[in-house]
């Protein structure tokens, strides 16, 4: 399919899209972070160690759900780092999508926290699929790796421990967000890394996000 026949919502041009959006957000700096998209039994991923704002749709690789490569860019390039845990939560999570971010506060946040990041009574928390204002927030933190592939088995378990999170954040590293369709995606990833930031100021404040309000809401 040429570039000028893909559809406004077909995986490449939304993968294009969206990662030079996160690019100005610094999600994915220099070349790291990622996305994929899961769509009628195709997973779309970019390739690993790229500027995400210089993305073209022809550099998209599609795989099928085995990870195995059915059309790529060519020579000189190698499929996402990140495709093992992609593959992963579209196994596991039936997601439709998932954002993986090296953003700043998601660093952060895994610093002022232990084994899990915890916010509660924030407006935000409602942008998160099967959450509200009351609830506390809970988002699974796993140890860093050398290598990308070496976390898949910890994600796993993070996403087994803690089946009402739609993230994974991984300590000194960034997050990995998840939904049922990449609209979906991005509205958690928005939410996720809203909470995060305020989670982080009200550390700096000495405010404790995980504590609710003293007067009554």
């Amino acid at each position: 399919m040429r570039n000028d026949e893909l559809t406004e919502n077909h995986p490449r041009r939304l993968i294009v899209d969206l990662c030079r959006r996160f690019y100005t957000l610094g999600w994915v700096s220099g070349t790291g972070g990622s996305m994929s998209i899961f769509q009628s039994g195709r997973v779309y991923v970019p390739p690993s160690g790229v500027q995400k704002e210089c993305l073209a749709e022809e550099d998209i690789f599609v795989l099928d759900t085995s990870g195995n490569i059915l059309s790529g860019p060519g020579p000189g390039y190698n499929v996402s780092a990140c495709t093992p845990i992609f593959l992963k939560t579209f196994h596991h999570r039936g997601s439709g999508a998932v954002i993986h971010s090296h953003a700043i506060d998601a660093v952060l946040a895994t610093l002022i926290a232990s084994d899990v990041f915890e916010i509660t009574h924030m407006e935000m928390i409602k942008g998160i699929v099967g959450s509200g204002y009351h609830d506390k927030l809970v988002v699974p933190i796993i140890e860093n790796t050398t290598h990308e592939s070496e976390l898949v088995e910890t994600v796993a378990e993070a996403m087994q421990a803690y089946p009402a999170s739609h993230a994974v954040l991984v300590r000194r590293h960034g997050v990995y967000i998840w939904g049922d369709n990449w609209k979906q995606t991005k509205v958690h990833a928005e939410s996720y890394h809203y909470l995060f930031e305020m989670a982080v100021r009200m550390h700096q404040i000495g405010f404790d996000p995980t504590a609710a309000p003293s007067h009554p809401d």
